[in-house]
């Protein structure tokens, strides 16, 4: 019985010390790798846009992609209006409660439309795939605007809405009936809501007070007015945020259960957003820290049924984004993850990037800087990137890794220099290879950022001196 009893008990001990290690291992693997890196919803990431296309160049990259037949397409439009501003928001905003510029801003909207159907008729008959509203908060838009602003450009367009996606993303704090009627009337079928987190403490220190309720009512009312696919976006590592309001978070989020949950991890730039400065690095979870956050709703999206795809998104099984993503389907631009590949996204409105093959382009970033462009006829050039012939080859495969985790590499010369840029993760992994395949590991989930990078040349061959980029964990 003395033996048995030892038996058990250093068996128990035995465990206890392998969770310990491997605990001990993941915080270590998490300070280690925790650098700035990329998100690659492009490549080359905005960063190393070099060659600035004029707005003729971009034309030109427009009419030789739908110059194919099979060329398909997809548009974005920028809403940048908030009535108050989210001191964690990374977006391209204009912050006031002045609703008249719903009305001048759909007429910059429609002109801007108007010089690219002027410019490429085939746009005319090319079927668009997906219409997707982001911001700022489209829904600052009344319902009317919002009917005046997508109407005429849907008229314009050929839409199989058997094959159409519209989507848009809203704030709970400001949805309505009569935006959701009008945007099912419209075509649209899934919403992306902005979450981030319940915690009123959280709230407080984001600036966004949004009671549970709120979330819960527009969730309910957008299955009632017939959206068939609801999304969360909630962000791990904000201030005041721990293991345990994540995890209520987590369990609130599954008990609601959207179709989809983006969680994504609070990028700190105050380099770049002037309100990120009210916060230090010492008011943030880093490192292991922060990515303990994520962990702990992954572990109860998952018990829930959810499939994790790609970088901090999960799906319930029949939603499009997992089917796609089960079957290598998935994409990823600028908008993130989806199931459906356009080879051209056009942007329309203030600093909307839109992209084709060959080339890059963003819009004026200034609200006043558009309109003035608009008002004279001009497409609104800011900036871009003409695309090499290696951009285009190191596009394709930074895109392949990063919505299946692993990528065929050109030869066995990009595969030893992979295998020497990715040493260390190798060492530790978190990567690994099977002939000329690069694959990303379970373990390495967490640095899928890093390990993309050695597919980065343009990064490599030009480190950056000072910090562009968000932490990578």
């Amino acid at each position: 019985m003395y033996r048995i009893t030892k038996y058990y008990i250093d068996l128990h001990n035995f465990v206890r010390a392998s969770i310990a290690n491997l605990i001990m291992n993941r915080t270590e693997l998490l300070a280690k790798y925790d650098i700035p890196a990329p998100r690659y919803t492009s490549y080359p990431t905005v960063p190393y846009w070099s060659d600035d296309p004029t707005t003729a160049q971009w034309l030109d990259a427009l009419r030789q992609a739908f110059a194919q037949p099979q060329t398909t397409w997809s548009m974005y439009i920028h809403i940048p209006f908030c009535e108050t501003l989210c001191t964690f928001c990374g977006c391209n905003t204009f912050i006031t409660r002045n609703h008249g510029h719903e009305l001048t801003y759909n007429e910059a909207i429609h002109k801007e439309w108007q010089l690219y159907l002027d410019a490429l008729p085939k746009l005319r008959a090319a079927p668009v795939k997906q219409i997707h509203l982001g911001g700022g908060t489209p829904t600052f838009y009344s319902a009317e605007s919002l009917r005046q602003l997508l109407q005429p450009i849907m008229e314009s367009l050929v839409i199989d809405l058997a094959d159409f996606e519209g989507s848009l993303e809203v704030s709970p704090r400001s949805t309505n009936h009569e935006q959701l009627v009008v945007l099912r009337e419209l075509g649209f079928q899934r919403i992306s809501m902005g979450v981030q987190d319940y915690d009123p403490e959280v709230q407080r220190l984001i600036n966004r007070i949004q009671p549970v309720e709120m979330t819960r009512d527009l969730t309910q009312l957008a299955r009632e007015v017939g959206f068939e696919s609801v999304n969360y976006d909630l962000i791990y590592g904000l201030p005041g945020q721990t293991p345990d309001k994540m995890r209520r978070a987590a369990e609130i989020t599954v008990e609601l259960s959207p179709d989809r949950i983006a969680l994504y991890s609070f990028a700190f730039v105050p380099w770049v957003k002037k309100a990120h400065r009210l916060f230090t690095e010492e008011d943030l979870p880093k490192g292991g820290d922060k990515r303990a956050l994520y962990e702990v709703a992954r572990d109860i999206f998952l018990e829930a049924g959810y499939v994790e795809i790609g970088l901090d998104h999960f799906a319930l099984p029949a939603d499009p984004l997992a089917k796609a993503f089960a079957a290598d389907r998935l994409h990823r631009n600028f908008m993130g993850y989806t199931d459906q590949r356009t080879e051209v996204m056009l942007g329309l409105g203030v600093s909307s990037i839109s992209e084709a093959p060959t080339c890059f382009h963003q819009n004026a970033k200034s609200l006043n800087e558009y309109k003035n462009a608009v008002a004279a006829g001009q497409i609104p050039t800011h900036r871009g990137h003409l695309l090499t012939a290696d951009d285009q080859f190191y596009r394709e495969q930074i895109l392949q890794f990063m919505t299946q985790m692993r990528v065929q590499l050109r030869d066995e010369a990009q595969v030893a220099d992979a295998r020497q840029f990715l040493t260390p993760l190798l060492e530790d992994g978190l990567v690994t290879f099977i002939g000329q395949e690069m694959r990303l590991t379970e373990a390495g989930r967490p640095f899928l950022r890093n390990a993309a990078m050695a597919l980065d040349m343009r990064l490599r061959q030009n480190k950056p001196e000072t910090r562009i980029f968000s932490q990578s964990v």
